[in-house]
């Protein structure tokens, strides 16, 4: 029997393998030699784990895995400044591997693809800890080739239409149908993780809270809980139920601006107009409940920077009662226009097989059949005492994350009205002295955003500032499965595509 036939050591035993690190937490981290992380690499390409992360610090890689509910991080040492590569055998890491590559100067072995991924040959030579001279961009970026008669290429972007963000699409085409996409990214590379080593802890919580703006408070959460798994404490309860309060309110306001985008993009401006009016309506009550339409740095570790105002809990229930009259109006125009279905029935098909390889989180792998969400599996309070069900789909097109985006809204307004209920007077915060550190420590949160999980990893040191955070958005194992939905369509339904999944720029380019 064949190594990746035979039955998969479970992701505890590689850890007990491996040299534990005493001071990580919740879920275990071991280091584990050249042997153990290649062994690792079997389950993660037979489809038997799930790859949570990918990163990498000066002298060694980290990967976080998921076995079946089961969390762990394996790390590697790489004295030699190279480590096997995952993405020879697992694509999903691929990027992230370009990305290592990029900003570490680890060489990643085996890589097919050593294109540069986040340098676009701008970035100032640099020596030490930083990319060599050698792995910098130079010259044109040379796209994959696409074979056939009759095909040309349609360049879009980086820079587009409107405020949105910039990203370079490359499309080949044989007349209208698309043979082949291929994005390229990193414009708006920040060196976010660059800056928060060193950083206070109130500081590096500021910049975790602008990786992705539409995710703030989820981003914040993740760092937030991180920190507070590497210090061992324990939030008040006011603040976890305010937090949950936070998250739900800024998955609505996101899923009701997807849902109008989308139709927007099939030419049914009438949803896009209501549903834009009811995400204001959102940010508005959440501008006079927290002081912030988007709640940016309301989450802080060890609580919450500002309690629910006066008439908060008032403010909220009026919005759920309007939410509650209108959206399935809305929900009925989108279903009963036959106009608009023609264009999203159908379209952008992701397969569950492809869904389930990439580990998509969020609309996008609940579309295509995936049961996930952080929130439950493997959870975090209080969603363990709140009644609420994830929602599948097996057909994975551009109606099928409409709709996974239907059902989320009335499960949040759900979950809105039990943490309203539940929510009971108390501090929101400890003191500034309960997150002071007197050793090195680590710690790891996985937090449901409103397109998936966002990953958080952290060493905090022995004066109290970061020593190393890396911030994964789910975005990362999003933009390749976009690329395999929109081959076979045509050029004008990328859009549609596109915005039903919804990836973030800004949150990708680290």
């Amino acid at each position: 029997m064949s190594e990746a036939t035979q039955v998969p050591m479970k992701l505890r035993d590689f850890v007990r393998a491996g040299r534990l690190i005493e001071s990580h937490a919740p879920w275990p981290r071991a280091v584990v030699n050249h042997e153990g992380w290649r062994r690792a690499i079997v389950p993660l390409s037979s489809g038997h784990w799930t790859l949570l992360g990918l990163w990498a610090e000066r002298d060694q890689v980290h990967m976080a895995l998921d076995d079946n509910g089961e969390l762990g991080v394996l790390s590697l040492a790489c004295d030699d400044k190279r480590f096997p590569s995952v993405g020879q055998s697992h694509p999903p890491a691929m990027r992230l591997e370009r990305a290592i590559r990029d900003l570490w100067g680890l060489e990643p072995e085996g890589l097919a693809d050593t294109r540069p991924w986040l340098d676009h040959g701008r970035w100032p030579p640099r020596s030490g800890d930083g990319a060599p001279e050698a792995h910098r961009a130079a010259g044109a970026y040379v796209f994959l080739p696409a074979e056939g008669e009759s095909l040309h290429q349609i360049p879009v972007g980086p820079v587009h239409a409107g405020i949105i963000e910039p990203g370079h699409f490359r499309f080949t085409a044989n007349g209208e149908a698309v043979v082949r996409l291929e994005a390229r990214l990193g414009y708006v590379h920040k060196g976010i993780e660059r800056l928060m080593e060193g950083a206070p802890l109130a500081r590096a919580a500021v910049l975790a809270g602008r990786v992705s703006g539409d995710s703030t408070v989820a981003y914040a959460l993740a760092f937030a809980k991180a920190v507070e798994a590497a210090h061992g404490i324990d939030v008040p309860r006011r603040a976890v139920w305010l937090r949950a309060l936070m998250a739900e309110l800024e998955r609505l306001a996101n899923h009701f601006g997807d849902i109008g985008a989308i139709c927007n993009d099939a030419a049914f401006a009438m949803m896009h107009a209501q549903c834009a009016h009811l995400r204001e309506q959102v940010l508005r009550v959440a501008d006079r409940c927290f002081g912030h339409r988007l709640m940016m740095d309301r989450i802080v570790p060890g609580g919450v920077e500002q309690d629910l105002q006066r008439d908060g809990q008032k403010q909220i229930h009026s919005l759920v009662v309007q939410i509650r009259r209108r959206f399935p109006e809305l929900v009925e125009l989108y279903d009963n226009t036959a106009s608009l279905q023609d264009r999203t029935v159908g379209t952008g098909i992701l397969s569950p097989e492809l869904a389930r390889q990439y580990g998509c989180g969020g609309y996008v792998g609940r579309a295509s059949g995936r049961s996930c969400d952080a929130r439950r599996a493997p959870g975090y309070p209080p969603y363990d005492l709140l009644q609420f069900e994830v929602p599948i789909l097996q057909d994975g097109d551009v109606d099928a994350r409409i709709w996974i985006r239907i059902r989320e809204v009335e499960q949040s307004v759900a979950l809105i009205d039990q943490i309203l209920e539940q929510l009971i007077a108390g501090p929101i915060a400890h003191p500034p002295g309960v997150l002071s550190a007197a050793q090195p420590r680590e710690g790891m949160a996985l937090v449901e955003s409103f397109r998936g999980d966002v990953l958080v990893w952290l060493r905090i040191g022995a004066d109290g500032s970061v020593e190393r955070c890396h911030l994964r958005d789910p975005s990362w194992f999003q933009w390749p499965v976009l690329e395999a939905a929109i081959e076979g369509n045509i050029v004008a339904d990328f859009p549609l595509c596109n915005k039903s999944f919804n990836c973030s720029y800004s949150g990708h380019d680290l």
